[in-house]
């Protein structure tokens, strides 16, 4: 079952296999197409994901660059002891760029250290809430702050609207002629609330294996 917080505003957290199970049999009930989607992807994964600072500087530092790049850069800065905030805020522009950051990155990094988010605050906070105070900091725009809720947090009911592979994967399960524009995926998956989240890895997973089929063709 979906764990829930001491606040109820915080709906249901995803913290097992279980709860993503419990999530997405929910979602083959209310629509067939979901349930024939589970059957060509097979078990859908947790993707939970550590909470705070350094999981969201790692996430600025995978901004338009390669996993190969992005993993070659966060290593360098881990093993520099740039993974914190207190440790961005002293650093100098030559120790950033020696880890690999671009001076854009280097801004992001320093706003989101100097920004002094409360994690354990976030915890409780609403979904809308949540991506509010996170898009409030430079380099932190809507798809990272909602990915955030979804895999740090593990709120059951968020779902990445302008992420180009859910709109794909939407378009071809649903059998749309176009893909769904942000506002019309918003529509479109209020239908699967209380498990967007869950019907959010069944589009990914979908997604998957609807390309890999066409490129065998």
């Amino acid at each position: 079952m979906a764990g829930q917080t001491d606040k109820g505003d915080v709906g249901r957290i995803i913290l097992s296999d279980s709860c993503v199970n419990e999530g997405a049999m929910w979602l083959a009930r209310q629509d067939p197409r979901f349930a024939d989607a589970l059957a060509q992807c097979g078990p859908l994964p947790l993707r939970r994901k550590p909470e705070g600072f350094a999981e969201l500087l790692s996430a600025i530092v995978s901004q338009q660059v390669s996993v190969a790049s992005a993993n070659a850069i966060w290593g360098r800065m881990v093993a520099a002891g740039l993974d914190q905030a207190a440790a961005i805020q002293v650093a100098s522009d030559e120790d950033l760029r020696a880890a690999g950051l671009s001076r854009q990155k280097m801004r992001y990094a320093r706003a989101l250290a100097e920004a002094e988010i409360d994690f354990d605050a976030l915890r409780h906070a609403p979904d809308e809430e949540v991506i509010a105070t996170l898009t409030q900091v430079s380099g932190i725009g809507t798809w990272t702050a909602e990915i955030y809720a979804m895999f740090s947090l593990g709120r059951a009911d968020v779902f990445a609207h302008g992420d180009l592979a859910l709109q794909e994967g939407a378009r071809l399960l649903l059998g749309l002629a176009d893909r769904p524009t942000p506002a019309k995926m918003r529509k479109i998956a209020e239908a699967w609330s209380p498990w967007r989240s869950v019907a959010a890895r069944v589009l990914w997973a979908y997604y998957r294996v609807a390309k890999d089929r066409e490129g065998t063709r």
